[in-house]
């Protein structure tokens, strides 16, 4: 690279399959790295495929139509049945009746051939977890690519692969699965991996077999704009808040209602759940058997700017799961200054640090024995609310990440420049 060009702001593509900001954690990175980079003076355009991100004006939208069969509006079902005559549509369509997930490949083979033409409008390229075929020929032959592995995908399939009934639901969740295959090959393409942490990054490289020199760890942020400590007089009592995918099996919400079961029968407690559960899932089923539906409320999807109040209406809050790759529930429930409990699954303890109790996943017993005690403590839990407060304005900072990550930029095109 010519002096002086550690300084220059770059021409940056972020990608991303799916964008949805309002549901999982990768439509939420993708929607505040980019408006962080472009805050820094960068260029920063998105690439996706729909459901489509909401960015900030500064950043532009690429769109890559798919045939969105994941759209309530016209589940498994093309909008357009003249689609299916373009040969990647059909191979979409075929292996979506079938049972598997496509979106990652057929992504990756558009974006590949859009990028193709496009290869003198960016200095680098950001892939976000795709890890397709496509995405691993642009590193290859096309222009400096990194990407970012929030945290090894085989852990989702091994709970689900555990959790999963008979034969039938097995071979399902091993269908649903098979693109685990390309990433794995697709993710030694890359001579820079971001990930949110370090246990993370330890873990994707045991899994993957990957290098651990290849990875550069880079914190999340939290959007304050949303996650702030609301002033509105003390905070009710004996009320919990969660917030996580009611019905997957990895985010623990089963352990939790199990303990709020043990809790009501020694003292008054409500939980408030953050979401809906599938209509007759695992959760929903759950909690019927419990006999706990008269202290369990599920809001359904609420809008970003109403997660403060209902925090500031919570006495504690929990994260259940039984992974994180990062945990940005946790960070985010600090950020509102709610005295936090969270499990040791992942990253989660890399993230709480000593602002909050952490308990081990999978065990109902020590979430129910933590929570009563945080219910019961009150002094305890203004010292955990503000430590939590303390250790995200500290550490988790989108501005802090973007800056981090345009390090990892720089080192990989000077890489790739050297290389040709």
């Amino acid at each position: 690279m010519k002096k002086g060009s550690n300084s220059r702001p770059l021409k940056i593509c972020l990608l991303t399959y799916r964008g949805n900001p309002t549901c999982g954690g990768q439509g939420v990175y993708i929607k505040h790295l980019s408006k962080a980079l472009a805050d820094l003076g960068h260029h920063v355009d998105v690439i996706s495929g729909p459901p489509y991100p909401h960015l900030d004006d500064n950043v532009r939208l690429i769109r890559l139509p798919s045939l969105d069969l994941y759209n309530a509006e016209h589940l498994f079902i093309p909008e357009k049945i003249r689609d299916l005559v373009r040969p990647l549509n059909l191979y979409e369509y075929l292996n979506v009746c079938t049972g598997s997930f496509p979106e990652p490949f057929t992504f990756g083979e558009r974006v590949y051939s859009y990028l193709k033409k496009h290869r003198n409008d960016y200095d680098i390229v950001h892939d976000n977890q795709c890890l397709s075929y496509g995405i691993g020929r642009i590193a290859q032959k096309v222009m400096p690519t990194v990407v970012t592995i929030h945290h090894p995908i085989t852990v989702d399939k091994h709970e689900d692969f555990k959790v999963a009934k008979n034969l039938y639901q097995k071979y399902r969740v091993l269908r649903w699965y098979s693109f685990i295959r390309m990433q794995l090959k697709v993710a030694r393409k890359f001579s820079h991996i971001i990930t949110v942490s370090e246990f993370t990054k330890k873990d994707i490289a045991k899994e993957f077999s990957l290098d651990e020199n290849k990875f550069r760890v880079v914190h999340n942020g939290i959007n304050h704009e949303y996650f702030y400590p609301v002033q509105n007089g003390p905070r009710p009592e004996n009320t919990i808040i969660v917030t996580n995918s009611a019905d997957t099996p990895l985010k623990g919400l089963n352990f939790l209602l199990e303990a709020v079961a043990q809790i009501r029968k020694k003292q008054s407690v409500k939980l408030t759940v953050i979401g809906e559960p599938k209509k007759n899932g695992i959760i929903e089923n759950l909690v019927a058997k419990l006999g706990v539906s008269d202290v369990v409320q599920f809001t359904g999807r609420i809008a970003n700017e109403e997660f403060a109040e209902y925090y500031a209406k919570s006495t504690v809050a929990v994260v259940p799961s039984l992974y994180e790759g990062f945990g940005i529930p946790a960070a985010e429930a600090m950020a509102c200054g709610v005295p936090l409990i969270s499990t040791s699954g992942g990253a989660l303890p890399e993230v709480v640090g000593d602002a909050g109790i952490i308990v081990p996943p999978g065990n109902a017993g020590a979430l129910a024995h933590a929570i009563m005690h945080l219910l019961n403590s009150p002094e305890e839990r203004k010292k955990y609310a503000q430590a939590g407060i303390a250790r995200v304005q500290s550490v988790f900072s989108w501005n802090k990440a973007a800056a981090e990550v345009v390090e990892v930029y720089r080192e990989a095109i000077d890489g790739h420049h050297r290389l040709s």
